[in-house]
């Protein structure tokens, strides 16, 4: 009896119903083939379902080995272009911090030459002022009050936006974002605005009649506003270089907080031993300024004879002449001017005062506190 060839078709066409059409028709051909050659039935099910299994999965499994051969070499490539826009953005970051920096030297060289000439220019008006004692101009003085003043608004004026003048109160300035250059840029410029402060104090005693104040007074009024300005300026730059030490490591981070706490404490602690290292100093103008001491007493019409009725400094008549300790006999203007730079006795050399009076000559110091 043969074997039903069909009845096999059906039997292997049934144990594979998930195969593709051309398996399929494979199978089909080896059966028959079986089928006339041999009377035996050999039916491998598993076998060809294996086979058209494997197929199958091996067609499936084709386009995704591309897909993930595509996918990385897609993901190299990306890495490879992100590369190319970190070292832009590098490159950005550099380019935008040069700009910075050029922008703020365009801006600090051209607003401190106009601080500096204004300085300068005031300055030596207050000390030829001063030189000239009586005659000095009143409207001259009246103009510089007018001018320092002037200038001082438009400047905070034209920064309105930062309030400048906050630091004038030991207050941080409403700037967002403070770089080092920034805190220079403002300690710098509020250095200046007290100086130009000061100078207008002194315009103020210059024009107040000699009556009222004596020439030798304005000079011990002149010292005590310098010192008193270099004190205040001493300090006016704290809460902003303290502002910024204190943000200037991360503060998202345990090493951050350390590294600015650290960094604020040091300038702190600096910042008192130079408050100590000059306190001797101020005291001791203090002391000047309350005692008022005489370099000699006043001399005689005889005493003055003996220097033939001349003063050796202003080589006219003597004006209050005063005798001093080496028996030499001078103007008091004039020697009170000659102890406001010197110790000895123009003449004989003699130390005379034990302390340098500067700045009674209505001059302000051209220092710079910047830190």
């Amino acid at each position: 009896m043969q074997p039903n060839c069909s009845h096999l078709h059906n039997i292997q066409g049934s144990g594979d119903n998930s195969s593709s059409s051309q398996s399929a028709h494979a199978a089909r051909l080896s059966g028959e083939s079986s089928c006339h050659q041999s009377g035996d039935v050999r039916i491998q099910l598993n076998s060809a379902g294996g086979e058209a299994r494997e197929n199958a999965s091996s067609r499936h499994s084709r386009p995704g080995s591309q897909s993930r051969s595509h996918g990385h070499a897609h993901s190299e490539a990306g890495g490879l272009n992100d590369s190319a826009p970190d070292s832009e953005e590098h490159s950005g970051g550099s380019l935008s911090e040069l700009r910075y920096l050029l922008q703020w030297l365009h801006k600090s060289i051209s607003l401190g030459i106009g601080l500096l000439t204004t300085y300068m220019y005031a300055n030596k008006s207050i000390v030829n002022q001063v030189f000239l004692r009586e005659r000095c101009s009143k409207v001259q003085c009246a103009w510089l009050l007018v001018y320092l003043t002037g200038s001082s608004l438009l400047l905070y004026y034209t920064f309105h936006s930062q309030s400048l003048y906050y630091s004038l109160i030991f207050l941080n300035p409403t700037v967002d974002f403070m770089n080092f250059w920034e805190v220079l840029w403002i300690v710098g410029v509020t250095d200046f605005i007290l100086k130009f402060l000061f100078m207008g104090f002194k315009c103020f005693i210059l024009l107040v009649p000699s009556f009222m104040m004596s020439f030798k007074s304005k000079g011990y009024w002149y010292m005590l506003l310098e010192e008193l300005c270099q004190y205040y300026r001493m300090f006016v730059p704290i809460p902003v270089w303290f502002r910024y030490l204190i943000g200037y490591g991360e503060l998202d981070s345990v090493l951050g907080w350390t590294l600015g706490i650290l960094l604020g404490l040091l300038y702190l602690i600096l910042k008192l031993l130079n408050f100590f290292g000059q306190l001797r100093n101020f005291r001791q103008v203090l002391r000047i300024f309350c005692t008022r001491p005489h370099y000699g007493v006043t001399a005689s019409k005889r005493q003055c004879s003996e220097s033939d009725d001349i003063c050796s400094i202003c080589q006219a008549e003597f004006q209050k002449p005063i005798l001093l300790i080496c028996q030499h006999t001078f103007c008091e203007e004039c020697i009170s001017l000659w102890f406001n730079r010197e110790k000895t006795c123009p003449l004989c050399r003699t130390v005379i005062s034990d302390h340098v009076n500067k700045w009674k000559d209505g001059a302000t110091s051209m220092h710079l506190q910047i830190f």
